[in-house]
């Protein structure tokens, strides 16, 4: 099992361009050449399942203080207070904090929602030390930005339009009337 030749050979993933593989190849060549606990635990950060091994609870940890500053921000726009739509996480990384706030000051939903996940796909490198960039760990940053790419790939101009447009017929004012 080697570590340094799985990342190695897999094509990098970039910000806001196709995946360069799919879950499956991902899944299959970590399953081959990662331990078993690895290999789950790559898995589990990539579907968002729970799971007790360092790297993916330290990717829990972090994920949850994004998570927490998008609910506070969401919560001062209504005045509310965010305890409510918080979690607790270990740590608290004051930077990522700050360009989730960065980030809700954009005004336009979509952008705003893709500053978001640039927040998360930048956030992931922490999983990866820098002294061991071939390591397993590696994996674990990957497994979040495929993830990532797969989400904003699977984006599609017509089907957002669509759903914009039964969102505003739910609250158009005959909508409204008929309740």
């Amino acid at each position: 099992m080697s570590a340094d030749y799985l990342i190695s050979s897999l094509p990098s993933v970039s910000f806001d361009s196709q995946p360069p593989v799919t879950k499956e190849y991902f899944f299959s060549a970590v399953e081959t050449q990662l331990s078993q606990s690895d290999a789950l635990a790559v898995k589990s950060v990539f579907s968002g399942t729970y799971s007790s091994h360092p790297l993916a609870k330290k990717w829990f940890d972090l994920e949850t203080q994004l998570r927490n500053a998008m609910a506070t921000e969401r919560a001062k726009r209504i005045e509310k207070d965010p305890s409510k739509w918080t979690k607790p996480a270990e740590g608290l990384s004051v930077f990522w904090t700050g360009k989730i706030a960065e980030a809700f000051n954009e005004k336009n939903p979509a952008q705003r929602e893709k500053l978001l996940d640039q927040v998360f796909f930048a956030a992931a490198e922490e999983l990866t030390p820098v002294t061991s960039p071939l390591s397993a760990a590696a994996a674990f940053t990957y497994a979040v930005r495929l993830k990532i790419a797969i989400k904003r790939a699977s984006f599609n101009e017509a089907q957002g339009n669509e759903v914009f447009d039964k969102l505003t017929a739910a609250a158009s004012p005959e909508a409204v009337l008929k309740e």
